[in-house]
């Protein structure tokens, strides 16, 4: 894995800062993300629940789509925590869009310190990844 300590430290900080802005007056519980685009840039984002829950965000999506708007397409890995009793598992949704873009490395934590670093591939075996050489549904 090319994450380094150093490196998902730095992360976690920014994921554990980003929970400050989340927007959760429904659930409760809120979830800091923070993605490492290859160059170095990181991007945090925040959950953002709304009253009509497929309006709400992950703060995964909102890390990610902060960072393809910034024009980013490559990436080392992303950090995802919650203030829960083991370390945050992103959804499946959201595993899929790190598949979309081959984000290989996936650290979960928690606000105590607890932390599991997985390859995207654990969390999501059979991505669906439409390019040039497959096609949805193709197996391949």
């Amino acid at each position: 894995m090319n994450l380094t300590e150093a490196v998902i430290d730095t992360m976690v900080r920014q994921a554990m800062d980003a929970i400050k802005n989340a927007y959760i007056p429904y659930g409760g519980i809120g979830v800091g993300a923070c993605a490492l685009a290859s160059d170095g840039t990181f991007y945090t984002g925040c959950n953002v629940e709304n009253s009509i829950p497929r309006l709400s965000v992950s703060a995964e999506e909102v890390a990610m789509y902060k960072a393809i708007a910034d024009g980013k397409r490559e990436f080392d890995g992303l950090v995802v925590i919650a203030d829960v009793k083991h370390p945050f598992i992103p959804n499946g949704a959201v595993c899929q869009l790190l598949a979309e873009f081959d984000v290989p490395e996936v650290v979960m934590a928690d606000m105590s310190g607890n932390v599991q670093h997985v390859e995207l591939k654990e969390l999501l075996p059979h991505g669906i990844r439409i390019n040039a050489n497959t096609a949805l549904g193709s197996g391949q």
